[in-house]
């Protein structure tokens, strides 16, 4: 479907050009490739704004979905009914005290509070798990009911049987935070209750968390985008922040804006040509997934072969680089130098020529990249999480960091770490949550082990930890503001069928705003309040030199019998007998006002309560750009890493002990290096089955996850394709647009091809979050991904290996 172009300019036309009675956007408001918007907004005086409040007001609030911005709106509010949203129109929009300009998906917000998906009611399942039949109940039903199988449960297995489930569908909020699942307002109800099962790592983040925490001890830091002013050159691994966090409060516009300041070189490592790049890139270099680590390898060969490497640096901070530094359990040779130079225990020399056939980059390229890396100072590498999110992720992502180590480039102006951006932030007093009573805790990838197996699951195994083994399944699991039942989980099909069998899981509650494919699944569903119908205090999670915060304020009344999280929880907690404990005599409001005047009491600058309420935004401008390891650098026997050994490891000896100690399959690697390792799935075993693709996912401008994924205007905007290279698809009679079938031995979906040489050939991807819409015989036709995605964690993190899949495809009319 075509969009037309004036129902977007045109707040009063919609898509069909005829006038309507209500609005989505701003008159300013404009179909963008998914960046924030290149025009200023119309300042609006209180003034204006008083003379017309009785015929409309202006609310502050904001969009909260994980894409690692918050973004002001200003709700446009006429007989209690948004009608229209605009966006930050504070500050002079110098940058450092920029307008923080919500991208179309918040623009969009209007659609999603008055939703046809929109819960209205609490419902009770009366069909089979996954096929959305349920009848409407009460309240008191509601409440009776979940209170009564917790007290259940708890008698029969224990609190260990009950689970927080992974949710990122409000991020940054106060009382409605949903991530980290610990954080949450059900984890105080159940720690006044007990206790839950805890989950460690994320579906974003679990094996860069892992992989860096044994580099640098703890989650790895790195530069503030604003910081790259003082780059000369920026390595960007599968990092698209363009797509991915591209409001004015996200990463891209401090990208830009520090790249136009210091008109650095920009290359980027992708198989994907990204909107990132999209004209701003000097070199894109395309690569095959899950190959990172030997195109590092080959071109750390060329920066010790030339005397590129920065050996005081090596000797003074880091562990394990050569034989000298190496720690005395270490065998002799098993230092990254002998490694790269053929020396060590493989005996295998890592150079261009051999990354080459690997990666599928030529060796000229691969030997240029090293000498500019290794030459150009400082440099500025950064990795999204795309990488990590492999077979081996967490090697890949302590191989990109030895890029940033083996030049010297930490800790410096202009350079970094070689993880993910950093940023900084206005401390803020977050909702308390309690201690859980419960020791245990899985990974967050295997919940659907944990019903199926628990007690078998293993430390040593499954990374079980606070205990040697789990004692009971999952028997009952909480799932808030998250698609993860099915959705965003891999494998959709093994999870349905898991999720059928009522005696394994026993009781699923769902509370969310629509009825997601997630939703679809529930026993019980509680409608959750969106961010319009109540307040909160909302954190910016990624700023760069411009941390802020949001007051959102509540603008319309509760839709339909919706109740907030807080007021859901509350009524939980007087059926189970904690509801004093859980409220401390508070409201939200109360909550709200006693949490800010904690913060005032920390920090007196910020504005009063009301002050705040009516300014809406407030931002702190900072002088210094955040570099992370600074003090590291300056002084490391003042200020040490929390590795073992205080410095940087690339050799370390907690992974040598878990690669001993730990059950491993025969094709999983756990290793003290960042060394190259095939992958299950990979590239490598394209050749060899019948799945001749590489598969990889990537995060999608018109939605953040799968929040805004019904929106319709956003999906006609970008709609859902699956990108092939022409090589590849005129050997299979593929023509742009045509409806193709993409499938392995886990399932099968339907979905348009997109026709393009902006992706590797011998590789495909797909937009993952779309909403998954089975059609009776297992076969999707809504486009989501883990349909074809494997339940087979990583061996380190125990995280979802997502990018790594082997699929064909084919037009549907062939069989």
């Amino acid at each position: 479907m075509k969009i037309n172009l004036k129902s977007l300019l045109n707040p009063q036309i919609d898509r069909r050009g005829f006038l309507k009675s209500s609005a989505l956007f701003s008159g300013a408001a404009a179909v963008t490739a998914g960046l924030t918007l290149p025009f200023k907004t119309t300042k609006v005086q209180a003034s204006t704004l008083a003379e017309s409040a009785d015929k409309e007001k202006v609310v502050w609030s904001a969009c909260t979905v994980n894409c690692g911005s918050r973004c002001p709106l200003k709700m446009h509010v006429e007989n209690g009914e948004i009608k229209w949203v605009d966006t930050d129109n504070s500050g002079d929009d110098n940058y450092g005290e920029h307008q923080v300009r919500a991208c179309l998906r918040g623009r969009s917000m209007r659609r999603r509070v008055y939703n046809p998906d929109r819960l209205k009611y609490p419902m009770k399942r009366i069909g089979k798990r996954g096929e959305g039949k349920f009848k409407r109940i009460s309240w008191d039903e509601a409440f009776t009911d979940i209170a009564a199988d917790i007290t259940r449960i708890k008698k029969e297995y224990g609190n260990e049987a009950i689970y927080l489930n992974y949710g990122t569908g409000t991020l940054g909020g106060t009382v409605t935070k949903s991530w980290p699942p610990g954080g949450s307002l059900l984890a105080r109800l159940m720690n006044l209750s007990g206790g839950y099962l805890n989950h460690y790592g994320d579906y974003s983040s679990a094996q860069i968390a892992a992989g860096l925490s044994h580099t640098y001890g703890g989650w790895a830091n790195n530069n503030s985008p604003s910081d790259l002013e003082n780059s000369k050159l920026i390595v960007q691994f599968g990092n698209n922040p363009a797509e991915t966090r591209m409001s004015g409060g996200g990463v891209i516009h401090h990208f830009m804006e520090g790249k136009a300041k210091s008109n650095a070189r920009l290359i980027v490592v992708d198989p994907r040509y990204t909107d990132t790049a999209g004209g701003r890139e000097d070199q894109w270099i395309p690569i095959r997934p899950g190959t990172d680590t030997a195109f590092i390898a080959a071109m750390a060969h060329v920066m010790i072969t030339e005397n590129l490497v920065d050996q005081p640096f090596l000797d003074k901070y880091c562990v394990g680089y050569d034989e000298k530094t190496l720690p005395k359990s270490a065998p002799a040779k098993s230092d990254y130098k002998s490694y790269i130079l053929g020396s060590g225990e493989d005996a295998v020399e890592k150079t261009p020529e051999w990354a080459s056939k690997i990666t599928g980059i030529p060796a000229d390229i691969i030997i240029k990249a090293a000498r500019e890396i290794g030459s150009t100072k400082p440099c500025a590498v950064i990795q999204g999480w795309g990488i990590q999110r492999t077979a081996n992720g967490e090697i890949a992502s302590r191989a990109v960091a030895m890029l940033s180590l083996l030049t010297g480039n930490v800790g410096i102006n202009g350079g970094g770490s070689g993880a993910r951006e950093g940023g900084s932030s206005i401390p803020f007093v977050r909702f308390p949550t309690l201690q859980n009573p419960v020791e245990a805790s899985i990974p967050m990838f295997l919940w659907t082990d944990a019903i199926v197996r628990g007690p078998e699951m293993t430390a040593v195994k499954d990374g079980i930890r606070g205990k040697d083994k789990l004692d009971v399944p999952i028997k009952f699991i909480w799932n808030y503001a998250g698609n993860c039942i099915i959705n965003q989980h891999s494998d959709i099909n093994r999870t349905h069928d898991i999720l059928q069998d009522e005696k394994a899981c026993e009781m699923i509650v769902v509370i969310d705003n629509h009825m997601t494919s997630s939703a679809k699944y529930a026993d019980i569903i509680l409608p959750d309040l969106t961010t319009s119908e109540q307040s909160d205090f909302c954190m910016d999670a990624s700023a760069g030199n411009m941390p802020y915060f949001i007051f959102a304020s509540q603008v319309i009344k509760p839709q339909f019998e919706a109740k907030s999280i807080y007021d859901i929880c509350t009524g939980l907690a007087e059926k189970l007998g904690v509801k004093e404990a859980f409220t401390e005599g508070r409201d939200q409001e109360g909550w709200l006002r006693h949490l800010y005047q904690l913060t005032r009491a920390q920090d007196p600058s910020l504005p009063e309560f009301e002050a705040m309420r009516k300014q809406g935004i407030y931002k702190r401008k900072v002088k210094d750009h955040f570099v992370a390891y600074q003090d590291f650098r300056n002084n490391p026997k003042a200020n040490p890493l929390s590795t073992p050994s205080g410095k940087i490891e690339i050799y370390s000896e907690k992974l040598a002990e878990l690669a001993e100690t730990w059950d491993l399959a025969e094709d999983e690697v756990i290793h003290p290096l960042p060394v190259y390792a095939p992958t299950f799935e990979g590239w490598e075993d394209s050749k060899q089955g019948n799945y001749p693709l590489q598969l990889t996912g990537f995060h999608y401008k018109s939605r953040t996850h799968s929040t805004y994924g019904n929106v319709s205007l956003l999906q006609d905007a970008a709609p859902q394709e699956m990108w092939i290279n022409p090589m590849d698809a005129q050997g299979r009679g593929i023509n742009n647009g045509d409806l193709i079938r993409i499938f392995n031995d886990r399932g099968e979906l339907h979905i348009a091809a997109k026709v393009t040489p902006r992706i590797l050939p011998g590789v495909v991807a797909l937009g993952e979050g779309a909403w998954y819409a089975p059609d009776g015989q297992k076969i999707d036709h809504g486009g989501c991904i883990n349909v074809l995605t494997t339940q087979r964690p990583s061996p380190l993190a125990k995280g979802n290996p997502q990018h790594t899949n082997l699929v064909d495809v084919q037009l549907v009319n062939k069989v």
